[in-house]
C-alpha cells in the first residue's frame, strides 16, 4: 500500500517542482512608443543625435543617420547586433541591454523624430550608365525601392542620403567571412555586396549619398529640450 502511495506523491512533487522552474511566459510586445522612449534614447543621442559624428570603428566613418528610418528596419538591426549577425562592439553591447519593447519604442521614437522639421533640401543628383549598370547589377532598387528611399518591405532600410563613408564600410561589411570582430551575415546582402570590388562600392555609396531622402541627424540640443 506504502509503496503504491509513493509513485503519485512523486510525480505530484516533480510535477509541482517543474511548475515552479517553468520561465514566466513572455510578455507581447506592445506597439513602440515613441514617448516612452524618451529616456531610452540616451544611449543613442551621443553618437546619433550629433551632426558629423564619426565611429573609428571598423575605420574611421560618421555613424549613420536613423531620424526618419524605418520602425521595422531599427527593430530588425538591433536584433542583428544582439544576435551577433552584425559584428560592432558599441552596438552588441547597447542592444544586449534593450528588452524587445525597448526596441520597439526607440525605432518608433527615431521613426517619427525629424518629421516636424523642415525637409532636408532637395540635392541634385546625375546618374550615369556606368552607375546605373552598377546599381543594376546589385538589383538595389527590387528591395530599396525608388529613389532608394520607399523600400518594399519595411525591414529594409532607407539607403537614399545617408552618409557616403557609413554605406562604404556596411557595404564592405557584408563580404567579410568567418571574422569574429568585424561583419555582416546577411546572405541576400552578401550575395549582392560580393559582386562588387571596392572601388565599386565606393562608387554606388558616393551616388546614393548624394541622393534626397527622409533620413536626417537631429541634433543633441532637440533631445534636451524635450
Amino acid at each position: 500500500m506504502k509503496k503504491a502511495l509513493r509513485l503519485p506523491l512523486a510525480l505530484a512533487g516533480l510535477l509541482s517542482i517543474t511548475f515552479l522552474a517553468a520561465p514566466a511566459r513572455a510578455q507581447d510586445v506592445k506597439p513602440g512608443d515613441p514617448a516612452a522612449a524618451h529616456k531610452k534614447v540616451a544611449m543613442c543621442i551621443g553618437c546619433h543625435g550629433i551632426p558629423g559624428y564619426q565611429s573609428s570603428f571598423p575605420e574611421i566613418h560618421r555613424v549613420p543617420m536613423i531620424s526618419g528610418q524605418s520602425a521595422k528596419y531599427i527593430v530588425t538591426a538591433l536584433q542583428a547586433y544582439q544576435k551577433g549577425d552584425r559584428k560592432h562592439p558599441t552596438m552588441k553591447g547597447i542592444a544586449a541591454s534593450l528588452s524587445e519593447q525597448d526596441m520597439a519604442d526607440i525605432a518608433a521614437y527615431y521613426e517619427a523624430d525629424g518629421k516636424g522639421l523642415p525637409p532636408t533640401p532637395a540635392k541634385v543628383s546625375t546618374t550615369s550608365a556606368e552607375i546605373d549598370a552598377l546599381l543594376k547589377r546589385g538589383n538595389c532598387i527590387s528591395c530599396h525601392g525608388e529613389n532608394l528611399n520607399k523600400p518594399i518591405d519595411a525591414s529594409y532600410p532607407k539607403l537614399a542620403g545617408q552618409h557616403k563613408d557609413y554605406l562604404y564600410v556596411a557595404m564592405k561589411s557584408y563580404q567579410i567571412d568567418k571574422n569574429p570582430q568585424i561583419g555582416r551575415n546577411n546572405a541576400i546582402m552578401a550575395t549582392q555586396a560580393k559582386m562588387f570590388t571596392h572601388a565599386e562600392l565606393k562608387q554606388l555609396s558616393n551616388y546614393i549619398g548624394s541622393l534626397s531622402g527622409d533620413l536626417k541627424t537631429v541634433p543633441q540640443a532637440r533631445f534636451k529640450a524635450q
